[in-house]
């Protein structure tokens, strides 16, 4: 089985041939919503949107530790999780795919581990390369399949939202080493990989970060959803070719 993280952009995955939705009982809560399950190219696939079916769920109101927890229970072999970016460096420009290497999270006050309690010893994990090396080869075989184009590599910056970005903000995230931002990213990687899953991000370019581009001025927001809304086109491509890249 494959899973499916969609973000902005991405309430539901038209490709999908459903067969049933599911609500799955976390002890962290209630996921972002009921679990879509079907099958793309014969292939079992399970799909969540992160944000809610209306997209009524902000970046830092997520219950990402729901949302993992439920999906580890289906055990599924690759989680690829779509997620909107800001582009910063030169060639994130709007419209193009990016399949991150590194992360950098700057994030505060969300849930952002299991391992909160003293009742046990206290547990490290390493995220000196925080995305599946596998998961994202998977995701450069079926671009590659599709015909699509997708930048390799990247430092996505994990910004705790809603609000966008001041210039200066993302002069400073440069300075830091990050090409992209999103608000997304963390905790939800970091407690992928506590709960020991395949995962990787495909991003999505909606805008130019602030400051930079065409936005020099201000992120036209009404912009960024008709970019976001031709951008899936590609998206869903990836994902139709990714399921014939591996067998169950």
């Amino acid at each position: 089985m494959l899973a499916i993280i969609g973000g902005s952009g991405m309430t539901q995955l038209s490709c999908l041939e459903i067969s049933h939705r599911q609500i799955i009982r976390t002890p962290y809560g209630e996921p972002s919503g009921p679990f879509t399950f079907g099958k793309v190219n014969d292939y079992e696939i399970v799909f969540l949107a992160r944000h809610g079916h209306g997209h009524t769920i902000p970046p830092h109101l997520v219950n990402y530790r729901a949302n993992l927890w439920a999906l580890n229970t289906l055990k599924p072999k690759y989680v690829i999780a779509v997620a909107a970016v800001g582009g910063i460096r030169e060639d994130m420009v709007p419209g193009k795919l990016v399949i991150p290497d590194q992360i950098i999270d700057y994030t505060h006050g969300r849930d952002s581990t299991y391992f909160n309690t003293t009742d046990e010893p206290v547990t490290h994990i390493d995220f000196t390369y925080p995305y599946c090396s596998a998961t994202r080869a998977q995701l450069f075989k079926a671009a590659k399949l599709a015909g699509e184009s997708v930048i390799d590599g990247g430092v996505y910056a994990a910004v705790q939202g809603p609000r966008l970005e001041t210039a200066a903000e993302i002069n400073r995230l440069e300075r830091d080493g990050a090409d992209m931002v999103g608000m997304t990213g963390m905790p939800e990687t970091a407690l992928a990989r506590e709960l020991g899953l395949n995962y990787a991000t495909l991003a999505v370019v909606a805008n130019h970060a602030a400051g930079r581009g065409t936005n020099i001025a201000a992120v036209p927001l009404k912009e960024i959803f008709v970019v976001l809304e031709a951008a899936m086109v590609h998206v869903r491509n990836i994902i139709e070719h990714l399921v014939n890249c591996y067998g169950d």
